[in-house]
């Protein structure tokens, strides 16, 4: 599978928008989003051409794509089964995405950024239900307990990602044991739990052309 391998700065910046790709460094002075506003590129800061209907869509698209670092055939995929689903597709589509075990793990705080949390789930350092799982596209299911392995429970990095999480909170979806090292999936996420701006119905509108 191709991986993106530049830097992922460049998304805040194309999709005008700051994704929180790289953790901490998004809430500090540090961050390129906040330093340079523009989009990337040579002729970036004199961009101003009106968009079709359509880049419009495809840039939603990119955007949400982009936030939960999926590549565009994973993507996909997630689509097709939302729309397989009953309900709305696209509110289908965003719950299936927060389903995901790395989102899950960030959410709660185990990791500073999703893709962090990816790295951290191969390298097999959680389980679910006590059992280990090194998938990141595994989906939780209500009543789930995403753990630490004893042995990753003392790692700087997850200790100091814990202490960070107040600044961002855990969703009311989700209930973080901390003294446990662990968490519990409460409920599926409803739409309003998903503060992010994301405009689903364009991305539907974009796979039903």
């Amino acid at each position: 599978m191709a991986r993106y391998t530049d830097s992922v700065c460049r998304h805040c910046r194309r999709e005008n928008l700051k994704l929180f790709l790289k953790g901490d460094r998004c809430y500090s002075d540090k961050c390129a989003f906040d330093r340079r506003g523009y989009p990337p590129g040579e002729h970036g800061e004199r961009r101003g051409r009106k968009m079709s209907d359509y880049g419009i869509q495809l840039r939603e698209k990119q955007k949400v794509k982009r936030m939960y670092g999926l590549s565009e055939k994973q993507f996909h995929l997630f689509f097709q089964r939302a729309d397989r689903q009953k309900g709305i597709t696209g509110t289908n589509l965003l719950v299936l995405l927060e389903r995901r075990l790395d989102n899950v793990i960030y959410r709660l705080g185990f990791a500073s950024s999703r893709a962090q949390a990816r790295q951290m789930v191969r390298h097999r350092h959680f389980t679910v239900n006590g059992k280990r799982v090194d998938i990141p596209s595994f989906l939780v299911k209500i009543g789930d307990t995403v753990g630490l392995r004893e042995k990753s429970k003392k790692l700087q990095i997850i200790q100091d990602s814990l202490e960070a999480v107040v600044r961002r909170g855990v969703p009311q979806w989700l209930d973080l044991e901390k003294d446990g090292a662990q968490g519990i999936v409460k409920a599926y996420p409803v739409r309003d739990d998903l503060t992010m701006p994301m405009q689903e119905q364009l991305i539907v509108e974009l796979y039903s052309k």
